[in-house]
C-alpha cells in the first residue's frame, strides 16, 4: 500500500513539475497544482500520508539558480508532506515544517542542498521502517524480550585476518562519538611490510566507493618522498578527490600543528635514538656456566611500526579530531575534515601487510532501552502546554548517534525543579544521520522520551545555525518563552543560576546574554574547521556574539530572526554563535537597541569552580557535576577526570 502512494506521490509531484515549466503544455487536469489528495487512512500505518502539500519551492518562480534540482524534487517533496500522526509522533516534528523554505536557499550554505536531498532519502527509509516495524508487531504479537541490539557498544573480531590473508571490514552500525576508539592489534609482514587503516563513511548513492573519513598509510618503506618509514594521514571523498596529505614525520617539522593540544607527530617520531641491546655470552666458573650480559649501544631512528614485531594501535575520537596511539604512545592526531565527522564513520577497512590478530572497536554509541530505564517516567519531558507559559526554552545541538550524551543531560540537569515543573522547557535538536539504523533509535529515544525536535537535513557541522533557526522558531512560535537559550549536549548548565542572572538583568528586550566576544576576527586559515572565506565574510572583523556553549536571547530578538527567515533576508552563516551576533547587527537597521550582558562564568573551554555553564564534559563528569551540586548546591568542578 505504501508503494503506492509513494509512486503516487512522484508521479503527481512530476507531473506538476512539467506543467509547471513548460506553460504551453495543456494540464493534465483542472487545476494546475494538486491542493489536498486524501487517501483512507490505516491505522496501522503511523506516519501514513493523508494528503500532499507542495513545498513552497514548488509554487513559486525563481529568477536565481533553484536550490533543488528538478531531478531531486521528487526525493524532496515527501519531506514536508502533511502526516497523520499520533500525539506521540508529532512532538519530534514540531518544527519540522517551519522549516520548509530553507529548501528555497539550501545552496546559501555549504551542504545544504546535499543536507536535504539526502535527509529526503533517509526520511523515506524511515517512515517504512515505522511502518514495517509497527505492522510486524502488530501481526506477530512480538515482545522485546530477545531483541538484537542495533547498536552494540563493543566489537571485535579475533584472528581477523580474512581468507584472502591481506584485509578486513569491520561494521561500525552506529558511528563513533567522542571516546571511542578503534584497536588493531597485529604484525607488519609481506615483502614490505606496510599497511593502511580506513575510516569509511555511508556509501552515497550513484558513487562506487563510499568516502573516507580518515585514512591512515603506513609505509615502512618509505615512498617517493622519503626512504624513512612514515604515516600519511589523509581523506577522500568522489567530489574532492584526496585532500592535502599529512605526513608523519613532516617533510617540514614547523608545519606541524596541535589537534586537541596533541601534536598532529609528535617530535619523537624520525630522531635518531639510542636503543641499547642485550647479548648473552657464557662464563666458565667452577660452578658452571652463568650468564654474562654485554650491551651494544645502537643507532637508529624511532618508528612506531617494525616489520615482524607486534604493535597494538589504537584510533581514538578526541574533539577536534583523531587521535593515533601505538603500545601507549602518542604518535599522530588528525583533525577531521568538514563533512568528515565521526559519526558518520560506518566501517573500518584494513589491507595491506599486516597480519592482522584482533581488532576491537569500543566505546561506541549505543541507545538505552526504554524497557530497562527504572526513572523512565522521571526522564520523560514534561508536555508543553498554552495554559504554562514558560520562562526559558534550552535547545540542545546535538547529532543523531549521541545517545550518552542526551541520556547524561536528561540524568543531570534536566532534572532541575524548574525544567521538571514545566516552567523551563529543554529540547534536543538534532539532524538526521545517514544510517537507517541511527535514524530508527532515534526515532524511537523522540517518541520515548518527548524532548527531541529532528531537522529536516542530515547533519553537517557548516548547517549549524539552521538548528539556530529551528531553536529561535520552537521558542516563538511552537510555545512562547520570554528568553531561548542555545547549548550543547556536552555542556552543563545551572539552570537555577541563569534564571536568577536573568531576574536581576530585568531586561526582556533586546538582550543576548552570555560570554560575549567583541573583537574577534575570522579565521582565514583554510586548514581550519573555523575557516571563513573572504566571499563568506569580507569584512576584517566580527559584530560582538556570545559563545556557542551557552548564549541567550530575548524573545524580541528570536522572533525577529524568524520573521527574517520567513521573508528571505536572514544571512546564513556557517558558525552559528558569529551567526547569531551577525543577525543581531542586521536587526539594529530596524530599529533593534542591543544590549549585550557579559557573563564570565559561562566556561567555553571546559570546567572552572563557579561556572554557570561548563562545556567539553563526558557523561561521566556530567554526573559528577550533579552529584557534586546535590551534595553542595555550588559549582564545583570534577578534578582527575
Amino acid at each position: 500500500m505504501k508503494r503506492f502512494y509513494g509512486g503516487l506521490l512522484v508521479a503527481s509531484m512530476c507531473m506538476f513539475l512539467t506543467v509547471y515549466r513548460y506553460v504551453d503544455l495543456k494540464p493534465p487536469v483542472e487545476k494546475p497544482y494538486i491542493a489536498a489528495s486524501v487517501v483512507t487512512p490505516n491505522t496501522t500505518l503511523p506516519l501514513e500520508w493523508l494528503r500532499i502539500t507542495l513545498p513552497d519551492f514548488m509554487n513559486e518562480a525563481r529568477n536565481t539558480q533553484e536550490a533543488i534540482s528538478g531531478d531531486d524534487i521528487a526525493i524532496v517533496s515527501g519531506l514536508f508532506a502533511v502526516q497523520n500522526v499520533s500525539k506521540e509522533e508529532r512532538e519530534p516534528l514540531l518544527t519540522w515544517n517551519r522549516l520548509e523554505s530553507l529548501v528555497d536557499n539550501a545552496q546559501s550554505l555549504a551542504n545544504g542542498v546535499d543536507a536535504i536531498k539526502e535527509a529526503g532519502i533517509v526520511w523515506e527509509s524511515l517512515v517504512s521502517a515505522v511502518e514495517a516495524k509497527k505492522l510486524a508487531d502488530a501481526n506477530e504479537n512480538r515482545t522485546r524480550e530477545g531483541k538484537e541490539v542495533l547498536c552494540p557498544q563493543f566489537l571485535s573480531k579475533m584472528n581477523a585476518t580474512e581468507d584472502d590473508g591481506s584485509s578486513l571490514k569491520l561494521k561500525i552500525p552506529c558511528g563513533l562519538t567522542q571516546g571511542s576508539s578503534v584497536t588493531v592489534i597485529g604484525i607488519p609482514d609481506g615483502l614490505v611490510g606496510s599497511f593502511r587503516i580506513d575510516l569509511t563513511g555511508q556509501p552515497l548513492p550513484g558513487e562506487p566507493e563510499p568516502p573516507i573519513i580518515v585514512h591512515y598509510n603506513v609505509r615502512l618503506l618509505g615512498d617517493k618522498s622519503t626512504e624513512d618509514p612514515v604515516i600519511v594521514q589523509n581523506s577522500w571523498t568522489a567530489s574532492r578527490d584526496w585532500g592535502v596529505e599529512e605526513r608523519c614525520p613532516n617533510l617540514d617539522p614547523d608545519l606541524n600543528k596541535k589537534v586537541d593540544d596533541l601534536d598532529q607527530c609528535d617530535k619523537v617520531v624520525g630522531r635518531e635514538i639510542n636503543r641499547t641491546s642485550s647479548t648473552s655470552l657464557q662464563s666458565n666458573t667452577s660452578k658452571g656456566m652463568i650468564p654474562v650480559a654485554s650491551e651494544a649501544s645502537k643507532h637508529e631512528r624511532y618508528f612506531p611500526f617494525k616489520q615482524g614485531f607486534l604493535s597494538v594501535a589504537t584510533l581514538r575520537v578526541g574533539t577536534e579530531g583523531m587521535q593515533m596511539t601505538v603500545d601507549g604512545k602518542h604518535i599522530t592526531s588528525f583533525a577531521f575534515r568538514d563533512t568528515l565527522e565521526p559519526w558518520l564513520v560506518s566501517e573500518v577497512r584494513i589491507s595491506g601487510d599486516l597480519k592482522l590478530l584482533s581488532i576491537l572497536a569500543s566505546g561506541l554509541p549505543t541507545s538505552e532501552e526504554s524497557d530497562h530505564v527504572v526513572d523512565l517516567e522521571a526522564l520523560k519531558a514534561p508536555p508543553l502546554s498554552p495554559l504554562r507559559p514558560l520562562d526559558l526554552v534550552i535547545g540542545v545541538f546535538s547529532t543523531a548517534n549521541n545517545f550518552k550524551r542526551r541520556m547524561a543531560v536528561r540524568r543531570t540537569w534536566m532534572q532541575y525543579d524548574d525544567v521538571r515543573s514545566g516552567r523551563v522547557a529543554v529540547r534536543f535538536f538534532v539532524g538526521l544521520h545517514k544510517s537507517p539504523i541511527v535514524n530508527q533509535e532515534l526515532w524511537n529515544e523522540a517518541r520515548t522520551y518527548g524532548d527531541v525536535q529532528l531537522m529536516p537535513f542530515v547533519d553537517y557541522y557548516s548547517l549549524i545555525s539552521w538548528k539556530t533557526l529551528a531553536i529561535c522558531i520552537f521558542g516563538t512560535e511552537v510555545d512562547s518563552a520570554k528568553f531561548i537559550m542555545k547549548t550543547d549536549d556536552d555542556a552543563f548548565v545551572r539552570v537555577d543560576e541563569v534564571l536568577l542572572s536573568l531576574s536581576m538583568i530585568n531586561n526582556t528586550r533586546g538582550l543576548i546574554y552570555g560570554l560575549i566576544n567583541s573583537d574577534s576576527q575570522p579565521i582565514r586559515n583554510p586548514e581550519s574547521k573555523w575557516y571563513i572565506s573572504y566571499e563568506e565574510w569580507p569584512e576584517e572583523k566580527y559584530p560582538p556574539w556570545a559563545h556557542g556553549p551557552g548564549y541567550i536571547v530575548s524573545r524580541d530578538i528570536a522572533e525577529s530572526v524568524g520573521k527574517l527567515f520567513k521573508e528571505g533576508n536572514l544571512k546564513m552563516f556557517k558558525l552559528e554563535d558569529v551567526a547569531m551576533g551577525i543577525w543581531i547587527s542586521d536587526l539594529k537597521k530596524h530599529g533593534l537597541e542591543p544590549h549585550y550582558e557579559n557573563d564570565g562564568r559561562i566556561i567555553s573551554d571546559g570546567c572552572k569552580d563557579g561556572y554557570v555553564v561548563a562545556h567539553y564534559q563526558s557523561p561521566a563528569e556530567m554526573t559528577c557535576l550533579w552529584r557534586k551540586y546535590q551534595e553542595t548546591k555550588r559549582s564545583i568542578c570534577c578534578r582527575g577526570w
